[in-house]
């Protein structure tokens, strides 16, 4: 039975005493024995001794490898412990958890190979949790003791050149597949090593998943596209989680192929599909605490690569400063993502962060340089359910005095909570852009009327095709749910009343 049968079939649940939520409980494999234990830990080192001895171990593939590790356990089963009974079931699981154990991560590889699985959070050797559909749950997964766990800590990060020891507890890594991991150990962490392991689906990196799994409407994706192809510059905010680098890849497929794209990251986590990319990333330092190469050398030296683009994975401190000198300054069409909780707490952050630099601006020509650069924001938000939304696409119009001005285009309204469900639908406020002449002045055909406020957008059906629209589009009946709203609102207000005048 698979990993992904076990979870949906082994699931226990439990009742919050607040009766606030309930979670679920995956079992994994049947709990080892403590004589099987001992037999795997006595056929690994044995396995090392094997491998240590072995002259040419490296010039075999990782296949090779694996196949030669196997029929040595197999020999070792066979003749040495033959004495231990195992039944086929037990000695399969033998076989690849030692496997595991030297060319993977060891227990972590069954929630890797889970396409279901989008976080996987170790707090210690014995308290292992993954999320799944936007929800913690609880595995029976553990490690041997918190060593075991460390040294699984080390071969992740020293696969991509990084380390963590006393000197240097935490670490920022990621897995050949992309996914993003940190890690950070005693003293820091008090309990013992800690390890985050955020995942990207396999799908994520289109405007079509988008599309399907309702996180965005057809036309809020047509005039994202439009503004990426327009070269308008773009800063998509949220909160942790919300899903800011799943947009930021989306995003990214829409440059056309003939541009030279420069991305800059601080764990290279952007897949892009174009061929002329160049990729960036930056380097702690080494143990003497010297050669550290920061976010914004990197973006000082890409100004002389001659990039169409620049993509900054996150924007977190004095590369802002020059992300907007280089918005300003020819290098439109520019990408980047930042943690806050609104488009107006978005610009707050930027401010904050060009002060980083260490230069002394003026406040008013920093907002100035913030209102230049900067054409659309777009905010992204993780709702209750554990789905993540497109909630607002602002545009950037000017300055007012010594305020930014700004106009949301687009929202996201909520109109209610089903089952396990967040409900609610896309909407235009009314406002056409500044940007639409810019992307009409591209030759790209945009039809206005998806700006008026009365317009029902329209949603991908899971039905459908991917790549195209299908032929019946599920609608959002927008005057349905704003006259709820009114109504609802109605009533709150005279229950307000009602309990003033008592």
């Amino acid at each position: 039975m698979s990993l992904k049968d076990r979870l949906n079939n082994g699931v226990k649940k439990q009742t919050n005493s607040s009766d606030e939520s309930q979670f679920n409980v995956f079992m994994g494999d049947i709990p080892l024995s403590t004589e099987f234990s001992e037999l795997k830990e006595k056929l690994h080192a044995l396995l090392i001794d094997k491998v240590n001895t072995t002259p040419d171990w490296s010039q075999y593939s990782d296949l090779e490898q694996k196949n030669l590790i196997k029929q040595f356990i197999e020999h070792q089963i066979s003749t040495n412990f033959r004495s231990t009974p195992l039944n086929k079931i037990e000695r399969d699981r033998l076989i690849r958890e030692i496997i595991q154990e030297a060319k993977g991560f060891g227990p972590l590889d069954p929630l890797l190979s889970d396409p279901s699985v989008s976080d996987i959070l170790v707090n210690g050797a014995k308290s292992v949790y993954v999320e799944r559909n936007g929800k913690l749950y609880k595995t029976s997964i553990v490690f041997k003791d918190n060593n075991h766990l460390k040294n699984i800590i080390e071969r992740i990060v020293s696969k991509v050149g990084r380390r963590i020891d006393e000197k240097s507890p935490m670490v920022d890594a990621r897995l050949p597949d992309g996914s993003r991991v940190n890690a950070i150990i005693p003293p820091l962490a008090i309990d013992g090593p800690s390890l985050s392991i955020r995942r990207f689906r396999a799908d994520s990196g289109t405007m079509e998943s988008l599309l399907k799994w309702g996180s965005i409407s057809t036309e809020i994706a047509q005039v994202l596209d439009a503004a990426v192809a327009a070269r308008l510059n773009i800063i998509i905010s949220g909160g942790t989680g919300a899903g800011k680098t799943t947009l930021l890849n989306s995003l990214s497929a829409k440059i056309p192929n003939g541009e030279r794209i420069i991305t800059i990251e601080d764990s290279a986590e952007l897949c892009l599909q174009q061929e002329h990319i160049v990729r960036l990333e930056t380097r702690p330092p080494n143990i003497e605490g010297e050669g550290q190469v920061t976010a914004r050398d990197l973006v000082i030296n890409s100004l002389r690569m001659r990039p169409d683009r620049i993509i900054i994975g996150e924007c977190r401190g004095a590369e802002t400063l020059d992300m907007l000198q280089a918005m300003n300054t020819g290098h439109d069409g520019s990408l980047t993502t930042l943690h806050a909780n609104s488009p107006r707490d978005a610009l707050s952050r930027l401010e904050t962060m060009v002060m980083f630099s260490g230069i002394d601006l003026p406040e008013k020509n920093i907002k100035s340089q913030i209102a230049s650069a900067i054409n659309i924001i777009i905010q992204v938000s993780r709702l209750s359910d554990g789905s993540r939304k497109i909630t607002k696409v602002s545009e950037i119009v000017g300055m007012e005095g010594d305020v930014i001005t700004m106009q949301d285009i687009f929202v996201w309204e909520q109109t209610g909570v089903g089952v396990n469900k967040v409900m609610g639908m896309h909407s235009s406020t009314g406002i056409r852009p500044k940007f639409l002449e810019k992307i009409v002045a591209k030759g790209i055909d945009i039809n206005p009327q998806i700006f008026d406020k009365n317009y029902r957008h329209t949603y991908l059906s899971k039905n459908g095709n991917k790549s195209q629209m299908p032929t019946t589009p599920v609608v959002a009946d927008t005057n349905k749910t704003r006259e709820e709203i009114a109504n609802k609102e109605m009533v709150l207000n005279v229950d307000l009343l009602k309990r003033l005048k008592r």
